[in-house]
C-alpha cells in the first residue's frame, strides 16, 4: 500500500511508553541521492522547540495506523546536532514538494505537488506533478514513476522524454508470437489440395 506524504504531515505520533501522542509530524527529511525518507521533523509539547524541532529515524517507526504513527518510547528522538547522517541532509535543504519537473531535452512539465511513498521501505515511489496553467486544461496533473527520473538536483527532477516513452511501447508492441498456424500447414493444407483436385 503506497501512502501521500501530504498524510504525513500533521500526522500524530505516539509513545508505547507514555500511552498517547508526543508530537505531530512537521515535515519529512528526504535524501536525495536515493530518494528515500531517512527521518522527520517532529514538533510537540513533549518534544524541543528548536529551530528543527526534535527528528525521528523511520527505522523507530513500528506502525502506520489511523491513530497515527507509533514509536516505542520518546528516546527514540534526536536533536539536529545528534546524528551526522542526518545533519548533512538537513542542510542540504532539500524538498521534494516545488520541485521542478523537465525532461532531458528542457520541456517544463510542471512542480511536484505531493508524492507517493512506500511506508515499509520508505522509498519515494510516484511524483504527483501539478502541470502549468496552459497545460492543465487538458492534463491537470501527471503522475511520475521513479524509474522515469533520469536526474536529481537542488531544483529540477529531470525525466525520460515524452519520444522515448513512445519508442519504448513501440518496442513492447513488436512483438511476433512464435507458433506455427495449423491451418496453413499439415493435414489441413493436405485436405484443401485435394479438394482442389477434385474440382
Amino acid at each position: 500500500m503506497l501512502l501521500n506524504s501530504s498524510r504525513l504531515i500533521g500526522c500524530p505520533v505516539l509513545s508505547l511508553h507514555l500511552g498517547g501522542p508526543i508530537g505531530t509530524v512537521i515535515k519529512e527529511i528526504v535524501d536525495p541521492n536515493d530518494l528515500k525518507i531517512i527521518a522527520l521533523k517532529i514538533n510537540g509539547p513533549q518534544t524541543g522547540d528548536g529551530e528543527h524541532g526534535d527528528i525521528l529515524d523511520v527505522r523507530s517507526v513500528r506502525e502506520f495506523s489511523n491513530i497515527g504513527m507509533i514509536i516505542d518510547s520518546i528516546d527514540d528522538l534526536v536533536s539536529y546536532g545528534d546524528v551526522v547522517r542526518f545533519d548533512k541532509i538537513i542542510d542540504l535543504n532539500f524538498d521534494v514538494i516545488g520541485l521542478s519537473v523537465k525532461t532531458k531535452k528542457g520541456t517544463k512539465l510542471g512542480k511536484v505537488s505531493d508524492f507517493t511513498f512506500d511506508p515499509e521501505s520508505m522509498e519515494v515511489l510516484q511524483f504527483i506533478v501539478k502541470r502549468p496553467l496552459i497545460k492543465s486544461f487538458l492534463d491537470p496533473e501527471l503522475t511520475i514513476s521513479r524509474t522515469q527520473i533520469k536526474e536529481v538536483n537542488d531544483y529540477e527532477l529531470i525525466v525520460n522524454d515524452e519520444e522515448e516513452k513512445i519508442k519504448e511501447k513501440s518496442k513492447k508492441q513488436d512483438f511476433v508470437p512464435n507458433f506455427v498456424n495449423p491451418f496453413r500447414e499439415g493435414k489441413f493444407a493436405t485436405n484443401e489440395a485435394s479438394i482442389d483436385d477434385n474440382k
